[in-house]
């Protein structure tokens, strides 16, 4: 059985070309999550960079500053992985075209 090796390598553009504007499509797109009732929050693009962090004064105690490190912590890993849930939905049917190329690791 002989392969095509110019439909492949076209089946092959055509798809860099989707996950690339899938790409630049899940970094504009934003995640949230929150940590401690939503007294600290965190916002992600879809591709997975912490775009900004918003801590309410009640956080905010000297006397405990570890609390505030793990509440930031906890917001910024449920944000992490939000966004990789994003990433997944959107990526996750493209990178399954790839599987139908026969190719070796995709």
């Amino acid at each position: 059985m002989k392969m095509d090796m110019n439909k492949m390598m076209k089946q092959v553009q055509e798809m860099q070309a989707q996950m690339a504007r899938a790409q630049e499509e899940l970094a504009a797109e934003t995640v949230e999550a929150s940590a401690g009732g939503g007294i600290v929050r965190v916002k992600a693009t879809g591709a997975g960079e912490v775009i900004g962090v918003k801590i309410a004064p009640e956080a905010i105690d000297p006397d405990d500053p570890e609390m505030l490190e793990d509440l930031v912590l906890a917001a910024v890993n449920e944000a992490l992985r939000n966004a990789q849930e994003l990433m997944q939905s959107r990526l996750g049917g493209a990178m399954g075209g790839l599987g139908g190329l026969g190719l070796p690791g995709m």
